[in-house]
């Protein structure tokens, strides 16, 4: 802005254009996954987001960052972000909750250094000079993928392991059968070549989608507009960007707690719900956001939005792995993505354009509240209908096995009275 790229709504669509690719090339990265493994995947990754900062330290305007940031930093993402995720469902069965919540820490963890760094940088190197040392920066991405190292499917399971089953069953008549099956076998199982579209008649994950495509929708801009929002009360530039360092230290420590949360034993068997509560918390908080006056209310604001923040990125994907299982989650994820692109590409720009036309944030803050306590609704009320439909179907599998098991018993019974019958004769 300060270079002259233009108003708020054109500003955010470098963050939404980043996002959105992100989310776009889930698919593409879904195959990749199951063709080639996770380690390759990540370190292609690395090299995108890279090349994509690199060049945007010679962009001439701001279309430029579209392209560079945008759409092929934003392919770099997805290609680090699908692969990591689906690999903790392949590494971790019976504490996997923990496992995605330690996972999902690194990002607060990056994002509380980096925006006070970035205005260090800026401050020190221009933007030209920050984008190159960020681009050397992001290629530490390809050492974290070659340490990804790949599971040997052939490794026997332990007996008397304790495994959870997934939550929804997936289509048919083949649903007994698979909820019966250990996830952890569900895991070593191979994975299809490319998408799997019978998902969209899997009924948990078409009621996770919905309510993710309103989510998102006001789901990142506060978090894009915090700094701006700070400046606009006459807040100095460092002290808007510690706000930021703020939300992403309480955002660092949650995600974990929120793991071992769920993965007790009181949450994890009803573990949508908690995810309910997260989402609809996080729309109370951007509801409330606007009554805070001064610095000292918007510290307040971040703490709290902190973990609410928290709470729903570590059980994000977490609660997806739930519903279709460890063996579906990586098409699962591309098919989310695709179809999520949308809600995050135009989210933070409508925000943006909320702030342009009232001159105001608290408008744009009261639209996400209201974004995110609609799906949070949503969530508690179809789960709750969700889990009573998986209890019935349970119910009937479980009569169905008991009919089969006595007419085995019935028809084994008469053939060993046949003999006797002929003797007698």
């Amino acid at each position: 802005m300060e270079a002259g790229a233009g108003l708020s709504c054109e500003i955010a669509w470098v963050s939404s254009v980043m996002l959105a690719s992100m989310y776009a090339g889930g698919p593409i990265s879904s195959i990749f996954v199951n063709r080639y493994g996770s380690r390759p995947v990540v370190m292609l990754g690395g090299v995108l987001v890279s090349a994509a900062m690199v060049l945007a330290s010679f962009g001439t305007n701001i279309i430029h960052l579209y392209l560079c940031v945008g759409v092929i930093g934003g392919f770099g993402l997805a290609f680090n972000l699908q692969p990591s995720l689906t690999i903790i469902g392949t590494y971790f069965h019976v504490k996997r909750p923990v496992a995605n919540g330690l996972a999902m820490t690194g990002s607060p963890v990056v994002l509380f250094t980096l925006a006070p760094l970035n205005q260090l940088l800026f401050d020190s190197f221009g933007w030209r000079g920050s984008f190159l040392i960020l681009g050397s920066i992001v290629l530490n991405c390809c050492v974290a993928g070659s340490l990804m190292r790949p599971v040997n499917k052939q490794a026997q399971l332990k007996p008397n392991q304790d495994l959870q089953t997934c939550n929804g069953p997936p289509k048919g008549e083949t649903a007994a059968a698979e909820d019966t099956i250990p996830e952890s076998v569900k895991a070593q199982r191979p994975a299809p070549k490319f998408v799997d579209l019978s998902l969209f008649r899997h009924r948990g994950f078409l009621i996770y989608l919905i309510g993710n495509v309103v989510m998102f929708f006001g789901f990142f801009a506060p978090v894009v507009f915090m700094a701006p929002y700070a400046k606009h009360l006459g807040t100095d530039e460092y002290s808007a960007a510690f706000l930021l360092s703020i939300f992403a230290l309480v955002d660092m420590f949650i995600r974990p707690i929120t793991g071992f949360v769920g993965n007790s034993k009181w949450i994890r068997p009803r573990i949508q719900y908690f995810f309910s509560f997260a989402v609809l918390y996080n729309g109370v908080c951007h509801l409330l956001c606007p009554l805070a006056s001064g610095y000292k209310g918007l510290v307040v604001y971040a703490v709290f939005f902190g973990l609410a923040f928290g709470m729903v990125s570590a059980l994000l994907f977490e609660v997806l792995m739930d519903l279709v299982g460890a063996h579906r989650f990586s098409s699962a994820v591309g098919l989310v993505t695709i179809v999520e692109c949308a809600p995050v590409l135009l989210g933070p720009p409508i925000s943006g354009a909320l702030v342009d036309i009232y001159g105001d944030y608290k408008y744009m803050y009261y639209a996400c509240g209201v974004l995110m306590v609609v799906p949070g609704i949503f969530f508690f009320i179809m789960h709750y209908y969700n889990y009573k439909k998986l209890d019935e179907e349970r119910r009937q599998r479980l009569a169905v096995e008991i009919k089969d098991s006595e007419e085995a018993v019935q028809l084994k019974m008469s053939k060993d009275d046949e003999p006797v019958n002929e003797t007698d004769a």
